[in-house]
C-alpha cells in the first residue's frame, strides 16, 4: 500500500466527507478546519466567515488503488467550483472551493485537474490552490460521519443525499 494524503474543500465538509467515504481506495476521511491563523479553532469560530478557516476534510488514501487526479476529478463533479466563497445555501469564506498540496508534482496534477474540468462549466473555476498548512485540525466528533450517522435529516437527504448520487451516477467504477 503506497498511502498519501490530501485536503480539499467543497463547501459543507459533511457533503464531501459522506462522498469520499464511498470511494475506492480512500482508507479515511477526517473533517476538520485549515487555512485560518488562529490556533485551535472550533465551529462556532469559523462559521463568522472572518477567521480564515475552510471546511475540509483530510482524505488518507491507497495511491495504488486510487490516484489524486481521479480524487480531484470527483472533487469538480460533486461541489460547484465556480461560486466564489459558497456552495448552494452556504454561503462566506469557510466554504469555499480549495485544494491544499503537499508538493509541487500535487501542485501540477491540481492545476490540470482545473484545466481539465473547466471543459464541464461556463464559468471560471475559482477553487483555491494553496500548500498545505502547517496544522489541519480535526473538527468536533459530532461532525465526523454525519451523513452516516444522520442520513434522515433534512439537511442530509437536501443537500448530501444529491451529491453522493451525483457522484454514484458519475463514478460508478470508484464506488468502494
Amino acid at each position: 500500500m503506497s498511502e498519501k494524503r490530501i485536503v480539499l474543500g467543497g463547501g459543507c465538509f459533511w457533503c464531501t466527507e459522506a462522498v469520499y467515504l464511498n470511494v475506492k481506495g480512500v482508507i479515511s476521511v477526517e473533517s476538520g478546519y485549515a487555512g485560518g491563523n488562529r490556533p485551535n479553532p472550533n465551529y462556532q469560530m469559523i462559521c463568522t466567515g472572518v477567521s480564515g478557516y475552510a471546511e475540509v476534510i483530510d482524505i488518507r488514501y491507497d495511491e495504488d488503488v486510487i490516484n489524486l487526479s481521479d480524487l480531484l476529478d470527483i472533487f469538480f463533479v460533486v461541489h460547484n467550483p465556480t461560486t466564489l466563497n459558497s456552495q448552494g445555501g452556504d454561503k462566506g469564506t469557510q466554504y469555499r472551493s480549495v485544494v491544499y498540496y503537499t508538493n509541487d508534482l500535487e501542485h501540477e496534477v491540481i492545476n490540470d485537474a482545473i484545466q481539465r474540468n473547466q471543459a464541464n462549466y461556463e464559468d471560471t473555476i475559482v477553487t483555491e490552490v494553496s500548500p498545505l498548512p502547517e496544522t489541519v485540525y480535526p473538527a468536533e466528533d459530532y461532525h465526523q460521519n454525519y451523513y452516516a450517522l444522520n442520513s434522515s435529516q433534512a439537511y442530509c437527504q437536501a443537500v448530501i443525499a444529491p451529491k453522493l448520487q451525483k457522484f454514484m451516477i458519475s463514478f460508478p467504477e470508484k464506488l468502494g
